[in-house]
């Protein structure tokens, strides 16, 4: 059984749930399924993706179509979740 360890640069192995944890707090962008980004403020997820968000914003095409204080995406139509390195005001 292997226990991980450590690889390339010396750096701890990290697992995606050890990702998710630590970005919790921070701006994320979510794809959608159907090609929709919901950019904003990362407040909590769980097992099966669903994810909870503020200050989000989406958009459709790249272009900002709707802002929301609060939302919620059910976790069956992520299609994935990126660190945002971009701040919301930038806006792409």
């Amino acid at each position: 059984m292997s226990t991980g360890g450590e690889k390339g640069g010396g750096g701890a192995v990290k697992t995606p749930a050890d990702f998710l944890k630590s970005i919790r707090g921070r701006p994320v962008v979510v794809k959608l399924n159907s090609g929709v980004d919901y950019r904003g403020i990362l407040a909590c997820l769980d097992g099966y993706m669903n994810i909870a968000m503020e200050q989000t914003e989406e958009y459709v095409n790249g272009q900002l179509k709707n802002k929301y204080g609060d939302a919620f995406i059910r976790g069956n139509n992520v299609l994935y979740i990126s660190t945002s390195k971009r701040t919301l005001a930038d806006g792409a």
